[in-house]
């Protein structure tokens, strides 16, 4: 009887221990992925990481700077809904003229460019001050309606403070008064 109880022992250590490996490897895999999803987007925009600088700085394409800045506008207010994502990637393709495919790649590049930033935050600032620098006031008119969009999909339709300061912050980046 122990003999038997043993055996059961080191089988179920044995099953525990495949499990985990099991689950490791597939959240090694899940990594890779993720890795792949922001290689391709780069690759696609045409993103070139240039050393001893900051990705933001290396941006050339203003398009996902604006994704990055309503992607980061939207997480100011607390962790996004699906509908809240989805209401961005619309905006996106309607107002910068994108297909749902490269929409959704300028969101996956410009969520990696916020948390190289350090947060949504310090992401909005960099992004919009990189997005001024390319197009000047010629990017303020895509950037209000996707934050437009962004701010009606709300939970409650109203801007959380946080909000309200990322526009303060907006405006006076764009030296607007």
């Amino acid at each position: 009887m122990p003999v038997l109880i043993g055996l059961i022992g080191i089988l179920g250590a044995a099953l525990i221990w495949y499990w985990r490996v099991k689950a490791a490897g597939q959240a090694a895999q899940d990594l890779a992925g993720a890795a792949q999803d922001v290689l391709s987007a780069a690759r696609r925009f045409g993103f070139r990481r240039r050393y001893n600088e900051h990705p933001v700085d290396s941006l050339q394409d203003s398009d996902v700077a604006i994704a990055g800045i309503g992607l980061a506008f939207l997480e100011l207010s607390g962790l996004p809904t699906a509908a809240q994502q989805d209401a961005l990637l619309v905006s996106l393709q309607r107002h910068l003229g994108h297909d749902v495919a490269k929409a959704e790649e300028a969101a996956i590049l410009g969520r990696w460019l916020i948390s190289e930033c350090g947060g949504p935050a310090p992401g909005l600032t960099r992004l919009t001050r990189r997005l001024y620098k390319l197009r000047r006031s010629e990017g303020l008119q895509p950037l209000m309606q996707v934050l437009n969009d962004v701010a009606a999909a709300s939970r409650d339709g109203t801007l959380a403070p946080r909000q309200r300061e990322a526009l303060d912050e907006v405006a006076r980046l764009f030296r607007l008064g």
